[in-house]
């Protein structure tokens, strides 16, 4: 098994690696990596309906579809990420359980009670502290998951407070619960430094056959390829979102204005406008011109800052249309 620890704090890099990993390591890897603030959406899931997107946008923090299922995680430099990227074994179905033991032998050493419960969360007295997720990628295992050591929880909240009410569609939704920091729950303070120390101790005692390995300049070469490609674009990120719609009223000078906005592959394939505006064009013709662009804040903008839209509202500017549409 080769021990790599990530040179980045970059969301989309880091993300990355891990397919980068499946795809050119024969041997066992176990990754270790911090981010710093970012959201992690599960592969099968509506990125815009689980994210916070007008904080989220403000603070230009990434967000980042991976390749495993599960809910959307928040990411930030008071947490620890670890990735098993195996070759299936004959023990495959011990699942989480097994590629958990590492954290959760480390806890224990500590002093704290931690667990793993449910299908994929370890907890501490109930409170969640890790979220894990795991994939078949053609043969081999991926399994990862992310520990809030001493994460803002608050951040994690405003991130992820996304209005349930505007989507509606099949895509899975994360499941709030109540989290906690490890750092809370233990008997010495101690750094994420040392933490980490500690969690690399553990897997090494596991795996003694394990040694260190550095990205040489062919993998970086190779991960950011791939960051270029999918994890840093909009279309893995957001397009690649399961089909949804989308609804929203915005209040401004020309009146009540609704929009229904249906989306597949990313793209709007259908616009319905209604309101109490008054207006000398039929909104039908702007609902054309925008049915078929992505779902995309600026190819939206773009378009809308070409349109006479006074005359399909009244007192009416392109961002406030914009806010209604994402």
């Amino acid at each position: 098994m080769l021990l790599i620890v990530s040179p980045q704090h970059y969301a989309p890099f880091n993300i990355a690696c891990e397919e980068y990993i499946l795809d050119n390591f024969a041997e066992d890897v176990f990754l270790l990596y911090v981010n710093a603030p970012s959201l992690i959406v599960g592969r099968h899931q509506n990125t815009l309906a689980e994210i916070n997107y007008d904080y989220v946008k403000e603070r230009q923090i990434p967000v980042v579809r991976r390749l495993t299922g599960g809910g959307t995680v928040w990411h930030d430099l008071g947490n620890l990420n670890f990735s098993f990227l195996m070759n299936r074994g004959p023990d495959e179905e011990r699942g989480f359980a097994k590629y958990t033991a590492p954290v959760l032998e480390t806890l224990r050493g500590l002093g704290v009670d931690a667990r793993l419960e449910g299908r994929n969360d370890l907890t501490i007295e109930g409170l969640k502290f890790s979220g894990n997720a795991r994939a078949v990628y053609r043969d081999k295992v991926q399994q990862h998951g992310t520990i809030l050591f001493s994460a803002k929880i608050g951040d994690l909240a405003q991130a992820l407070r996304a209005n349930p009410l505007k989507f509606s569609g099949k895509a899975v939704k994360s499941v709030a619960k109540r989290v906690t920091n490890v750092s809370e729950h233990l008997q010495e303070p101690m750094s994420l430094d040392e933490f980490i120390a500690l969690v690399r101790k553990e897997v090494l005692l596991l795996y003694p056959e394990a040694r260190e390995y550095n990205f040489s300049e062919k993998d970086l070469a190779g991960i950011e390829a791939l960051v270029k490609s999918k994890y840093g674009t909009w279309e893995w990120n957001f397009g690649r979102s399961p089909r949804y719609n989308h609804v929203k009223a915005i209040r401004c000078a020309a009146g009540t204005i609704e929009f229904h906005t249906d989306v597949h592959a990313g793209k709007i394939t259908s616009l319905r406008i209604y309101g109490d505006f008054f207006g000398d064009r039929d909104p039908a013709d702007l609902e054309a011109t925008l049915t078929g662009l992505p779902h995309r804040e600026e190819d939206i903008l773009r378009e809308l800052e070409k349109q006479p839209l006074s005359e399909f509202f009244g007192e009416v500017t392109a961002r406030e249309i914009l806010s209604g549409i994402i």
